[in-house]
């Protein structure tokens, strides 16, 4: 049997990779989510806790031994050399435990993979057969990201700026999925996406199949 399809899903912060994921996932489709693999390695005890402890000290973390996420953002946004250690740390690890996760899911038609940074990183981009995005107007992106997290605006469009442009996201699109707040409609189109995608993979393996 051939290899699972890889789907590559990416978007700007506060376009809702996450309500789509959750979308593909309730159509059985398996999810692999590197945002979720990095909070799991963080979290209280998280098996990258250590070794950033080692290189940041304990202001790094809060009391249940968890990350302290507004410590360590406000550090790499004025040091970019800690930006850097840190990534040093923690992207190895997701990118090792998110292998793991695909190979578990090899026997499914499509796997989705979401990576925030999928453009910007590149480093999953020679796993993907597809790259699909998320796409909604920049306000949206801001208002959204305000009302969930409670950021500033400013904090936002300084996490924007240091993500690729929404231009160029598009320009690497395989597919598109507009986010714009009527869920009916975006469902709709996961759908679709949700036949696309299993549709090449039969056909891929049909394919295979003859030939061999």
């Amino acid at each position: 049997m051939r290899k699972s399809l890889i789907i590559g899903l990416t978007g700007g912060i506060g376009s809702g990779k996450s309500s789509v994921s959750a979308i593909f996932e309730e159509l059985g489709a398996p999810v692999v989510d590197t945002d979720k693999i990095a909070h799991a390695l963080t979290a209280s005890h998280g098996t990258a806790i250590p070794d950033i402890v080692s290189m940041f000290g304990a202001a790094a973390v809060n009391e249940d031994n968890s990350l302290n996420r507004s410590y360590m953002r406000d550090l790499i946004f004025s040091d970019p050399a800690a930006k850097l250690k840190l990534e040093g740390i923690l992207h190895p690890m997701i990118y090792r435990v998110a292998l793991q996760s695909i190979a578990s899911h090899r026997n499914a038609a499509y796997i989705l993979l979401v990576v925030p940074l999928l453009l910007e990183t590149r480093t999953y981009l020679p796993l993907t057969d597809r790259i699909l995005v998320v796409d909604c107007e920049e306000t949206q992106q801001i208002g959204r990201t305000m009302a969930r997290s409670q950021l500033a605006e400013t904090t936002i469009l300084r996490i924007m700026s240091q993500q690729t442009s929404r231009k160029n996201r598009l320009q690497h699109a395989d597919d598109v999925i507009l986010n714009h707040g009527q869920y009916e409609f975006t469902r709709q189109q996961i759908i679709e996406l949700d036949r696309l995608y299993t549709q090449i993979y039969r056909n891929r393996s049909s394919s295979e199949g003859e030939r061999g």
